[in-house]
């Protein structure tokens, strides 16, 4: 499968309206997305707990994640966001991909919207 980014806004859970616009790899190895520390400190995402994480590589190291809303697409969702390294390049991870009833098509490597989300 080849690399596919596409453009996300996150929104924190506050009354401020601040947001960042950025664009994410997509990364259906990941369970939660990435996103630099600062960014998220930026537009007021709070931190709501802490998660070991596995790298590729078989590393663990403990990151502090919070919760935000998360637009793809025009799909509005919200889900886990780790606060990464300040150098951390943007993850989408497959939560948030499959909450938001968005694909990735294997032959044209771009995000489709599903048809209907299941209820069964």
């Amino acid at each position: 499968m080849g690399v596919t980014h596409t453009e996300i806004i996150l929104r924190a859970f506050n009354k401020d309206g601040k947001t960042n616009s950025a664009r994410f790899l997509v990364d259906t190895g990941a369970v939660d997305c990435v996103v630099p520390a600062g960014e998220l400190e930026r537009i007021g995402v709070q931190r709501v707990g802490r998660r070991d994480y596995e790298f590729a590589d078989n590393r663990r190291v403990t990151f502090d994640y919070g919760l935000a809303q998360i637009e793809i697409k025009g799909e509005i969702t919200a889900g886990r966001v780790v606060f990464g390294p300040d150098d951390a390049k943007p993850i989408l991870g497959v939560a948030a991909l499959e909450s938001a009833a968005i694909k990735i098509n294997p032959l044209t490597q771009e995000l489709e919207k599903l048809p209907a989300s299941l209820l069964k």
